[in-house]
C-alpha cells in the first residue's frame, strides 16, 4: 500500500470533514464524527480525515502510485468545492 498525507490549514476543518464524508456516504460505507472520518472508496483505496482547530489532516492509502495521483486529485477537487470561500493550500507528501 502507498500512503500519502496532506495537512490543510483551516479553521473550518471539522465542517469540511463532515461535508466530504456526507457527500461520499451516498456511494460508500463512510464512518465519521466531527473530528475524524474514513471513506473506503474501494478495496484498494481509502482516505481518513482528522480535524482540529487549525487543520484538516488527510491520509490516503492506495494500492498503486497511478491510483494515488488520481485519488489525490478527486479529494482535492471536492475539498476545494466545499471550501470555495477560502484559498486552501493542499500539498500531499509520501
Amino acid at each position: 500500500m502507498h500512503l500519502s498525507q496532506a495537512v490543510v490549514r483551516t479553521e473550518h476543518a471539522s465542517r469540511y470533514l463532515q461535508q466530504l464524508c456526507k457527500h461520499w456516504s451516498h456511494k460508500f460505507s463512510v464512518d465519521f464524527d466531527p473530528n475524524k472520518g474514513r471513506v473506503p472508496f474501494s478495496e484498494t483505496a481509502e482516505v481518513t480525515f482528522t480535524a482540529d482547530d487549525a487543520a484538516l489532516t488527510m491520509i490516503l492509502s492506495v494500492a498503486d502510485p497511478e491510483q494515488q495521483l488520481r485519488m489525490q486529485g478527486v479529494i482535492d477537487d471536492h475539498l476545494k468545492r466545499f471550501a470555495f470561500r477560502e484559498e486552501l493550500d493542499i500539498v500531499w507528501t509520501d
